[in-house]
């Protein structure tokens, strides 16, 4: 059973408000707390205990697999591996996410490294969302760990998303694409107080007709710090994009660095970045309507976040 503590975090990192359906493993203060499996859809813990193996089978199609892990004691560390192997031409969408609520004096710490082994034609779409809670000076870190590694004509949409209440995370992100993969991450980010956020982002192109398009928006406040390192290496014939796109405020600090490589002379790559402050026009412009000048720069970020 799960208290009410663990259920909000759920509802924040997984949008679940009961038990989902289809596959999923909920994992809370270090235990597995719930688990379920299809006929398509396999789940078995890691013989050390850290960790699970997820096998979805060739031809999946229209189901979903939900492994977020919730953290509402103060102190816990841990390191988590979960594998993914999905089949060929399967098309599902895999929900992870952690939330930590920490109201006491020890920090608390949840690292997550995620192996994906995605099959030719598979097509997948995976959302991790990050959220902290609770009033204890004990810190909420979180460092995710990606590697992905797409076989042909496969298709991955990644979905990373951190608004409130991490102390510090570093996203460490790996990607390797064969011919005619294409990969898509949307990252969402925002960092307020004290809090520092690091993503790192390494995509190699090595298929002919790989493609890859990475894109950060994020909003730094008070005096938190924001590193984006990204950087796409193509190897052959091959098309990558990667941006981002980020407001200061307050006393913030923001370094981006995009990178490119090129090994191929038709490997087009481009690259984009962006730091400015709210312009005061559209502040001005949402106050005629009758907000305030608080209220008119969080409509503005909420905004741009979406």
């Amino acid at each position: 059973m799960m208290d009410t503590i663990q259920k909000r975090l759920l509802s924040e990192v997984a949008d679940l408000h009961d038990v989902p359906e289809g596959a999923y493993n909920i994992r809370a203060n270090g235990e597995m707390a719930a688990r379920n499996t299809t006929a398509n859809i396999d789940i078995v813990s890691k013989a050390d205990g850290n960790g699970i193996d997820i096998r979805i089978k060739p031809g999946t199609k229209q189901e979903s697999i939900h492994i977020p892990v919730v953290l509402s004691e103060s102190g816990i560390k841990e390191t988590v591996y979960n594998d993914f192997y999905i089949g060929e031409d399967a098309d599902v969408v895999i929900v992870a996410g952690c939330g930590i609520d920490n109201c006491g004096v020890q920090d608390s710490q949840h690292d997550g490294i995620h192996r994906f082994y995605v099959g030719k034609g598979a097509k997948i779409k995976y959302v991790e969302k990050h959220y902290g809670s609770g009033d204890g000076s004990g810190k909420r870190i979180l460092n995710p760990g990606t590697e992905v590694y797409m076989e042909e004509d496969s298709f991955m949409e990644m979905e990373m998303v951190q608004i409130k209440g991490v102390d510090s995370t570093v996203r460490n992100t790996k990607a390797e694409l064969a011919a005619g993969a294409k990969l898509v991450v949307r990252e969402r980010l925002m960092t307020h107080g004290a809090q520092q956020a690091i993503s790192n982002y390494e995509v190699e192109l090595s298929g002919e007709g790989a493609g890859a398009d990475i894109v950060s928006r994020s909003v730094a406040r008070d005096t938190s710090f924001q590193k984006f390192d990204s950087r796409i290496v193509g190897n052959v014939p091959c098309s990558g994009h990667t941006e981002c796109d980020a407001i200061i405020m307050d006393k913030a600090r923001i370094l981006a660095v995009p990178s490119l490589e090129a090994n191929d002379l038709d490997a087009a790559l481009i690259h984009e970045a962006a730091i400015g402050k709210i312009a005061g026009e559209q502040i001005v412009k949402l106050m005629t309507l009758g907000l305030t000048e608080e209220e008119a720069e969080e409509q503005i970020i909420n905004g741009f976040l979406k």
